[in-house]
């Protein structure tokens, strides 16, 4: 799917590609019908697009390129329509985390995308909506397995509090939940990394969310918060040091390293 959400704004690549479209073919007298029809598009589609509403194809923009004697120009808005490999809201968050020395997190609403397998990382970019087309799925999938290339580097510290009810809560099929399962346990067998379970205990101060703690090269600390459509990265030391303090809090409650790993083993065993 193409058209963008009516709630969210289509991305400026879009209209900046459209508007050329538009340009070109007025500058060279060529009509929307003309075009439409020479690309196999409605005229409909092909307003759209020139309107920002609908991704300008790489067909059209060649088609276009071509009967508009723009002579590579639009051709080569095709380099600026490739999907976003995160969330633009996401964007900063993801640079200092490659950066970041030690990366403590909560979560009480999903596995943490780090430790998602591949089938995991495809049901969620596939239950997102608005839907995304395929190839920004691929994008993203290839995106996030990227990522996790990060746990490998054994300088790097890596700590996850993950609340019980997310790993009994299956994302696809049973086969797929206990395949998630034994990752989480291989993930966890490095020195430098550590999965822990959050028993459901009752109330702590992390129920209100999941958050994110970094520690760059240089000590500074960083905190991020994510949410259905934004993400708010903070170096704000009341902000950060609030929920540094919720973290050692959530940590008291949580079960150890070894005893997570007991308890993974068996829910993956109990499928």
């Amino acid at each position: 799917m193409n058209a963008s959400s009516p709630a969210t704004p289509p991305p400026m690549s879009w209209r900046y590609c459209g508007n050329q479209i538009k340009l070109w073919r007025t500058r060279a007298g060529v009509s929307r019908e003309a075009l439409a029809q020479e690309a196999g598009y409605s005229i409909e589609s092909l307003r759209s697009m020139e309107a920002g509403r609908r991704k300008p194809s790489v067909h059209m923009l060649q088609v276009a390129d071509d009967m508009c004697g723009a002579k590579g120009i639009l051709a080569a808005g095709e380099q600026y329509l490739k999907p976003e490999k995160y969330p633009h809201f996401a964007e900063d968050f993801m640079r200092y985390e490659v950066a970041a020395i030690v990366h403590s997190s909560y979560e009480n609403q999903l596995i943490p995308g780090l430790l998602q397998t591949e089938e995991t990382v495809r049901s969620l970019l596939h239950a997102h909506w608005p839907p995304m087309d395929d190839e920004t799925v691929e994008e993203r999938v290839a995106a996030r397995l990227q990522r996790q290339e990060l746990l490998k580097t054994q300088t790097k510290s890596f700590n996850f509090l993950i609340e019980e009810h997310v790993l009994r809560r299956p994302i696809g099929s049973i086969d797929q939940q206990r395949r998630q399962l034994l990752h989480l346990l291989a993930s966890g067998k490095p020195r430098h990394i550590a999965v822990q379970v959050v028993p459901d205990t009752g109330a702590h101060p992390g129920l209100n969310g999941p958050f994110v703690l970094l520690e760059t090269p240089e000590h500074d600390r960083l905190a991020y918060e994510e949410g259905q459509s934004m993400g708010l990265l903070s170096s704000e030391p009341d902000k950060v040091n609030q929920l540094c303090q919720r973290h050692e809090m959530i940590l008291r409650k949580a079960l150890t390293p070894e005893a997570s790993a007991e308890f993974i083993s068996k829910l993956a065993e109990e499928l």
